[in-house]
């Protein structure tokens, strides 16, 4: 268990959390995700990974600009969603509450500017993506969005618009903070407002590192994480952390490497959060067969207790409670499917794949997707503790004593459609089937 040990003590995770918080701005397809991209692939290299190298892709690029919402009153502070479209428009303000289908059937929305929540009431049986608010206000004819963060704190939410096909949205789209948001509620509900949003949308350029461990094995278990954040932040939480993970992680198993059966295959992906490019880019290029398991980790450290989430798979469930049993530290567990971090372009396809999160007190993101998502959020001992649990499931993964089944697609798009999400994901072009 020397392993531990050194974990316990080692700075690599945290000075790759620090190095990637300190370039500023690493949203998908900038400068600052290719630096990152560079120092992830090099750090992988020089911790002894194998391969260490960057695949490239074509995106579509954003870059901010200015916006601004005009109401009779004058100017509310705003910040445009990523993949909005460069545009100004005008009508009335209407309330949509937060965001329910429903809400949508019942408020007159054509030729309006719609004003939503971010938050989704807990008597609600399922989590309502920002996308899905969006696509519902277009289609009920809205011509302007405004997303209002439900936390306190004067923090306006930032997160990305558009489609596979179409990956800048048909109406622009800000938002504000809950304060800001409540405040327009209040005073110009059915007035007419202007939102507008200037920004450039180039071709751009984004990546995938990978890098391995362990044998030099045809099936492999991947340990994940994306690279990229939103440019209004240092992206600590969202997600510097789950990469900062997987290179503390990779350092265990290159000290345990001698305990894999299989080869790990590490890979952390570009442009997540405009819609798991790199992950896409990356699922359609593999066989499918050759992978036995996917580590994903996406909101890790912010929380000491780790939630696993095992998208129906049994046998990832049984490793996770086993593990957790191992170290005697609590796991959380959950079998529902969650279709928006970089797991899911393989396992829409039936392989085994966890998303894996750590519990907190806050309701949805917390800091994430504001300015406040920095490194002073985060601890150390968190990492640590995480790392020594992910590297340890990861072992139990690869050995040829654990057997972990794919899944049929069909069985995939049932269970979607058993947990109310087959409307969603067919509302915001992500179905795949």
């Amino acid at each position: 268990m020397e392993w531990i040990g050194e974990t316990f003590t080692s700075d690599a995770g945290w000075t790759h959390l620090e190095r990637l918080v300190d370039i500023g701005n690493r949203m998908a397809g900038s400068p600052g995700e290719r630096e990152a991209l560079t120092a992830t692939r090099d750090a992988l290299d020089a911790l002894g990974a194998r391969n260490a190298s960057v695949d490239d892709f074509g995106i579509q690029g954003w870059i901010r600009g200015t916006s601004r919402i005009d109401t009779p009153d004058g100017e509310a502070d705003s910040i445009a969603l990523p993949r909005s479209p460069d545009a100004t428009v005008s009508g009335p303000l209407v309330d949509c509450g937060d965001g329910l289908p429903a809400d949508f059937e019942d408020a007159d929305l054509e030729g309006s500017v719609a004003l939503v929540s971010s938050t989704v009431p807990d008597h609600y049986d399922r989590f309502i993506h920002r996308r899905e608010k969006y696509y519902r206000a277009v289609e009920a004819g809205a011509v302007g969005f405004v997303f209002r963060n439900h936390t306190p704190g004067c923090l306006a939410p930032t997160g990305s618009v558009g489609t596979d096909d179409a990956p800048l949205g048909p109406i622009p789209a800000v938002g504000v903070s809950r304060e800001v948001g409540l405040c327009l509620a209040r005073r110009h509900e059915g007035e007419r407002v202007t939102v507008a949003v200037d920004c450039e949308t180039p071709r751009a350029e984004s990546g995938v590192v990978r890098a391995d461990i362990g044998p030099d094995t045809d099936r492999a278990v991947y340990l994940t994480s994306h690279v990229d954040a939103h440019d209004i932040a240092e992206g600590a939480v969202d997600n510097a952390a789950g990469t900062a993970t997987v290179l503390e992680a990779a350092r265990a198993l290159l000290a345990r490497e001698a305990d894999l059966d299989r080869r790990v295959r590490l890979v952390c992906f570009g442009a997540e959060e405009v819609g798991l490019c790199g992950s896409a880019f990356d699922a359609e290029r593999r066989n499918h067969d050759e992978i036995k398991a996917i580590v994903n980790n996406d909101g890790v450290v912010r929380g000491r207790t780790l939630t696993c989430y095992t998208h129906g798979f049994d046998g990832l469930e049984v490793a996770a409670e086993t593990v957790a049993d191992r170290f005697d530290h609590p796991v959380e567990t959950s079998p529902k499917l969650g279709p928006h971090s970089d797991h899911w372009p393989y396992v829409q396809w039936g392989v085994p794949g966890y998303h894996v999160m750590s519990e907190t007190d806050s309701e949805g993101r917390g800091w994430g997707h504001t300015r406040a998502d920095t490194l002073d959020k985060l601890e150390v001992r968190n990492l640590r503790e995480q790392a020594v649990l992910i590297a340890a499931l990861v072992v139990h993964l690869a050995s040829d004593d654990v057997a972990i089944g794919h899944r049929d697609p069909e069985d995939i798009a049932k269970q979607l459609e058993d947990e109310n999400l087959a409307e969603s994901m067919q509302i915001t072009g992500d179905w795949p089937y």
